[in-house]
């Protein structure tokens, strides 16, 4: 997704994505170009963001959408000129509330494709995670293509991006998480892993596709598991491997 209209400016695109940002508080919103059907589809939302900033529809014919959007890109008539969203430090996001709090984080090393990002965001949604983190350098940007993915749960599910990622690591084990990294080829099973470790607060480490995590990252994580495969030769991708990570971590509560 093309940068526009400022340096931390960025595009969203689709439906959801740009209905879900119109109705976050926390959204600066810059531009709102809308075709006749897309404004009709998200009307409530558009009055809403109108009443709370002034902002104003950039009527689009839909036979000539002008948002600067990479082609190829679906973006159904609606397009939001918007800045990231600001989440806060590590240490406020991820502390501990109580004695009894066992939150879940997810750490991404080197996962670069939107898409799997944006799946991942959805899923830590989903299964109550504190957060998502990556480095800066190396990760998938907040972008459209990350927010239409994330089908809305990038407005609601903090997305970390930090300065170093060894660092942050560091950081989740100074406030008491135990950190569990995911390698196929590692000894022991999530599942045995979690009998010593499910009641800590625990951060979820995954590599890229292929690569997988750095050595420096392998070394600072307190564990390395496997999610076991009916097959040798099977395999999941980061966001199904996340998916899964998340529900086998999941807070008991969701049982109930």
């Amino acid at each position: 997704m093309r940068r526009g209209e400022g340096d931390d400016a960025l595009w969203l695109f689709g439906i959801h994505a740009v209905r879900d940002a119109l109705e976050n508080p926390a959204r600066r919103l810059k531009r709102l170009l809308l075709t006749p059907n897309a404004q009709q589809r998200i009307a409530a939302s558009v009055e809403a963001a109108i009443a709370r900033c002034g902002i104003e529809v950039e009527t689009q014919d839909p036979r000539r959408f002008s948002a600067p959007i990479d082609p190829g890109s679906v973006h159904q008539g609606a397009a939001l000129l918007t800045e990231p969203l600001a989440w806060g430090s590590l240490e406020e996001l991820c502390a501990l509330r109580d004695e009894a709090d066992a939150p879940r984080v997810v750490l991404l090393d080197r996962v670069t494709d939107p898409h799997n990002v944006g799946a991942i965001l959805r899923s830590a949604e989903v299964f109550g995670a504190r957060a998502v983190i990556a480095p800066q350098r190396h990760s998938a940007p907040e972008t459209g293509a990350l927010a239409k993915t994330a089908s809305g749960a990038l407005e609601r599910q903090p997305y970390l991006r930090v300065k170093n990622l060894g660092d942050a690591m560091e950081s989740l084990r100074a406030l008491g998480y135990v950190l569990i990294g995911f390698d196929g080829e590692a000894p022991i099973s999530l599942d045995a892993a979690l009998r010593e470790a499910a009641e800590a607060p625990l951060a979820l480490v995954l590599g890229a596709e292929g690569p997988g995590m750095r050595e420096k990252t392998r070394e600072l994580c307190d564990a390395l598991v496997k999610i076991p495969a009916a097959q040798d030769f099977a395999s999941l991708n980061v966001s199904n491997a996340a998916a899964v990570a998340l529900y086998a971590t999941r807070d008991p509560k969701l049982d109930a």
